[in-house]
């Protein structure tokens, strides 16, 4: 959707491009939107073989040689942040921006997100069947969500049933959590190498990946700007859609 130059959308664990619904239209207006389903999620078939960072990372780095996009800029939320910093690390896009990117917790932050994200989706799992009256009232919305936005209540519900419905149908969820939860930590990249501008971007009210991760994510990445969202969750695309368009307009 739209024309400019490309930008690669990649969205978080369990959710499909359908998540950057609230910004895509405004990006669209000055660029070429590739909002893809990374593979297992949304509408893409799995991977043959295992599921991880590295494999989703190859993944992505083929469609790009396929179709001609290699160094194209790249916005990565959760874990396609992490796949965003990957990607830059490979020199395989230009420009990236990495909205509250995973791997970068201590072994005790990460068992816990593990186990915590565990928990929300055998809980959303077993809620399928009255999702649709859970996401209309502002109450059970706020309840299933708050571990991901810093508002709930203010989600579209549409967006919100979509986004459960698709972490439940989502056939490499699980294999893909057990990588992030039990994998090694995202390694970074030295000074100077950065093919384009980079900039990380963390809610300060992020129950998922936790702010004093960023600090971290910044050490690994010199080449990156650290850019806070204030009164904003896991995913600034839902909470703070008008700052997230923003900065990245201004940064690619």
């Amino acid at each position: 959707m739209g024309a400019g130059k490309p930008l690669l959308l990649l969205h978080g664990l369990g959710s499909s491009r359908r998540s950057w619904d609230l910004i895509a239209n405004d990006l669209a207006a000055e660029r070429e939107i590739i909002a893809v389903d990374l593979p297992g999620f949304g509408e893409s078939p799995p991977l043959d073989g295992e599921v991880s960072i590295a494999t989703l990372a190859d993944a992505v780095a083929a469609f790009l040689s396929e179709h001609e996009l290699t160094g194209v800029d790249v916005v990565g939320s959760s874990m396609g942040a992490r796949l965003a910093l990957e990607l830059a690390r490979r020199r395989e896009v230009g420009g990236t921006v990495a909205l509250d990117p995973g791997g970068f917790w201590t072994p005790r932050e990460q068992r816990l997100f593990g186990a915590s994200v565990a928990v929300s989706a055998r809980l959303v799992r077993l809620l399928q069947p009255i999702l649709p009256l859970l996401m209309g009232n502002p109450v059970t919305r706020t309840l299933l969500l708050a571990q991901f936005s810093a508002r709930p209540w203010r989600l579209p519900p549409d967006l919100a049933l979509r986004e459960l419905r698709s972490l439940a149908a989502s056939p490499s969820f699980d294999e893909a959590l057990r990588d992030l939860a039990h994998g090694a930590p995202q390694p970074g990249a030295p000074a100077g190498s950065a093919r384009g501008p980079m900039v990380i971007g963390w809610g300060r009210r992020d129950w998922v990946c936790l702010p004093r991760q960023a600090k971290r994510a910044a050490a690994r990445f010199p080449d990156a700007r650290l850019v806070w969202f204030d009164r904003c969750g896991h995913f600034p695309q839902w909470d703070a859609p008008e700052q997230t368009t923003q900065l990245i307009r201004e940064s690619l």
